[in-house]
């Protein structure tokens, strides 16, 4: 009765001292400008990508011609970012291109981080031998740049998929960096004398690894899913750019780009590929700006010494 009143104690304590430490995340968190910054670009865009959900018709922004404008449809009063090659107006494409690459960059992220914790968790629970085969069939996907091995995984996918090819082929190219960041704050964690009184006391694993190893694991997990968000939009945007994901005329900011690099540039249509280009970077810089916020509120060693 004594050990198991402990223990219950030992874990308030530590889940106190979370609370406290959560606290000081936040203010150390808001205290840096750059990470508020992102934060505000981030909201941004998820605002825009559901007004521009709940305001424009798909099947519109894809086919309905605009206008016809003999200039190529520079930006103007009536167009705000101009007219494509087909005389779309380019603004809702752009706007819809943000719910595009959140819906799709969300879907990549979040398959690969539950993937992830869930190998980490078990290499680190168990060891050797499941350890080394997890853990070395990582390092095998690691070993291949991550775009290369996308385009090679996407191939696999059936066409009909659309840009779900792409997320299937970056959940798989994800995982393995989810998983070496969760094993290794799982093997931290797993030290703890009050893990060993916890299973001394007959939890089942699956217990420990859900109530005490994975809430301790959270705050690596949160820093490196924020990051490869903006990495995970990117990487999208790369492989509809290159002719895989996206279909011919999706308002996909990739697609986009490459109709602007392709035909645009030849026109002097400069608009084409700016628009798209600059939602996309502003995106992905506000997930970068956050992700390093986050990192250095965590552990302030990280931080850069000027």
């Amino acid at each position: 009765m004594s050990t198991t009143t402990t223990t219950e104690r030992t874990a308030a304590n530590r889940n106190f001292v979370d609370r406290l430490r959560a606290n000081q995340f936040l203010m150390e968190l808001l205290s840096n400008r750059l990470a508020v910054f992102g934060l505000v670009i981030i909201v941004t865009m998820f605002v825009i990508a559901v007004y521009a959900k709940l305001t424009y018709d798909i099947d519109a922004i894809t086919r309905t011609m605009y206008g016809q404008n003999p200039n190529r449809g520079a930006p103007s009063t009536e167009y705000w970012f101009g007219t494509d090659g087909q005389a779309r107006d380019i603004y809702p494409r752009v706007l819809y291109g943000a719910w595009y690459a959140l819906l799709y960059g969300t879907a990549a992220v979040v398959a690969s981080t539950v993937l992830g914790i869930a190998a980490g968790t078990l290499a680190a629970y168990y060891g050797t031998i499941t350890d080394n085969i997890i853990m070395r069939s990582m390092d095998v996907l690691l070993s291949f740049p991550s775009l290369l091995l996308a385009l090679a995984l996407i191939t696999i996918f059936p066409e009909s998929w659309g840009l779900w090819r792409a997320v299937a082929a970056l959940t798989l190219v994800y995982t393995p960096r989810f998983a070496r960041v969760v094993r290794g704050a799982a093997l931290k964690v797993l030290e703890d004398e009050y893990i060993d009184a916890t299973q001394a006391l007959g939890a089942s694993d699956l217990r420990v690894l859900v109530r005490h190893v994975l809430p301790n694991c959270l705050a690596p997990i949160t820093v490196q899913a924020t990051l490869n968000y903006g990495l995970a939009i990117i990487d999208i945007a790369a492989l509809s750019f290159l002719g895989f994901g996206a279909d011919p005329g999706d308002p996909s900011w990739g697609m986009m780009l490459s109709e602007g690099v392709e035909k645009g540039m030849f026109m002097g249509a400069w608009w084409w590929s700016f628009f798209p280009g600059l939602f996309l970077a502003l995106t992905v810089l506000g997930f970068n700006l956050l992700g390093d916020g986050m990192r250095d509120a965590l552990d302030p060693r990280m931080r850069e010494t000027v």
